[in-house]
Formats: C-alpha cells, sequence, structure tokens
C-alpha cells in the first residue's frame, strides 16, 4: 500500500465538459463570432501539442499568474488563427479575459463518477493524497469549485515548479513536499508521456489510467496489470 498517491488534475480527476471546442464556442457567440466546435477543437489540440511546456524556469514567484495569462493568451491567438477565424473578433483580449476566467470556475468542467469514491476510500485508510499537475494557478480555484480540495495535503504545479511532466523535477519536488520515499509513493495519471513514464523516470511507481478504454497494445512499455486500471475507482489496495 502506498504511503502517498499523486494524481493528475484534467483527464485523472476531471474533464472538459463535451470538449474544448464547445467551451470555446460558449464564449465566442457572446462575442459575435460563429465556428465549428469540431474545427475549434482540432485546431486547439494542434497548438497545444506544439506549444512549449507551460513551465517557467527562474522567474520570481509574482510574476507567474501574469506568465501564465500570457502562455494561455498566445496559444488561443494560434488556435483562432489555426481555424481561420482570429480577424472576425472586434475585441480578442477583451474575448480572452473572459474565457480564461470562464475555465477557473466549475462550468466548463466535469468531475469522473469514480473520483470522489476512491479519494474517500484512500483517505479512510490513511494514505496521503495530493496533485501534480501541468495545470496553471487557476487549478487551486477549480479543485475548490469541484468540492475536491479538502482531499489533497498538497497541489504541485508546473509552472510554480519550473519544470512541467514529464520531468523528473516536478515528480522530486513535489515528493520533497513529504518525509516518503519515491518507493512510498505512487503517481496515477492519464498521459503515457507525461504521467507514466515521468513518474518511472522519478523512481515513482506509476499507473496510466485508461479513461479512454486505450489498449495496451500502443504502448511499448505497461505493467502487467495495466489493462485492469479502467477507472480510479477499480484500484483497490
Amino acid at each position: 500500500m502506498p504511503k502517498i498517491i499523486f494524481l493528475d488534475a484534467v483527464g485523472t480527476l476531471f474533464g472538459v465538459r463535451g470538449s474544448v471546442g464547445e467551451a470555446y464556442t460558449k464564449i465566442t457567440s457572446r462575442f459575435g463570432v460563429e465556428v465549428s466546435p469540431e474545427l475549434l477543437n482540432q485546431a486547439f489540440f494542434q497548438s497545444f501539442t506544439s506549444a512549449t511546456p507551460m513551465a517557467f524556469p527562474g522567474v520570481d514567484f509574482a510574476k507567474i499568474p501574469e506568465m501564465e495569462f500570457d502562455w494561455w493568451h498566445k496559444l488561443a491567438i494560434q488556435t483562432f488563427q489555426t481555424a481561420g477565424v482570429f480577424t472576425k473578433f472586434s475585441d480578442f483580449s477583451s474575448f480572452f479575459i473572459e474565457l480564461y476566467k470562464y475555465f477557473a470556475t466549475a462550468e466548463p468542467w466535469f468531475l469522473y463518477p469514480d473520483v470522489k469514491p476512491a479519494l474517500e476510500r484512500w483517505q479512510n485508510q490513511g494514505i496521503e493524497l495530493a496533485v501534480l499537475s501541468n495545470f496553471d494557478s487557476r487549478l487551486y480555484s477549480v479543485l475548490k469549485a469541484l468540492d475536491l480540495a479538502d482531499f489533497f495535503t498538497s497541489v504541485t504545479i508546473s509552472t510554480e515548479v519550473g519544470a512541467a511532466k514529464p520531468d523528473p523535477q516536478i515528480f522530486t519536488t513535489a515528493l520533497q513536499k513529504y518525509s516518503f520515499s519515491a518507493a512510498e509513493a505512487l503517481h496515477i495519471g492519464d498521459s503515457f508521456k507525461a504521467d507514466y513514464q515521468g513518474a518511472k523516470a522519478a523512481g515513482i511507481k506509476a499507473i496510466l489510467l485508461n479513461r479512454e478504454q486505450i489498449s495496451a497494445a500502443k504502448f511499448p512499455i505497461v505493467d502487467k496489470d495495466f489493462e485492469q486500471w479502467k477507472s480510479l475507482d477499480l484500484l483497490y489496495f
């Protein structure tokens, strides 16, 4: 039984309602811009995949919120340019401010139904719980809005550490907040590269969470029990 479980945020604890494209179009429509959610979703993930990691090493802690905002602002511009609708905005800056605030609320997110039962069970077993994510500082308000904040004794995010998963540094930094060794820790996440490989590189046991029922055959290295981890609620200790 692990002494501490680190959990990824988006895709593990909660997800976007519908799709990112659908969430974006809810705000674009308020600014008189009509665009296909499917087109916008495709453009977003194309832009997100090619973006530099959201981590700012060596930056003054007080400047992090501003840099997070700027990082997402550039990504949003790229997304709407890729979708071919950027020039349709009369005031993109005002639109983006509203979009950015929207994702700090509970509205665009949904909680996976297996999450709270699993967190409650682990908490009752005396296991320490923590969040380890490449999200930005809006994660604190999202966790609170989704009634998850009280489950966790720490939250570690890439922008505050200056390193993003799969960099072992973010895992090491998260673990250093506790007196546990890497051998006593477990990390659960939905990304093979960021979560599974990142944790393993830091010497932490990892479980790749199969939210999309992905075949284990797609991954070159997996634990032998990989296919049984279909949801958090199946993780019994």
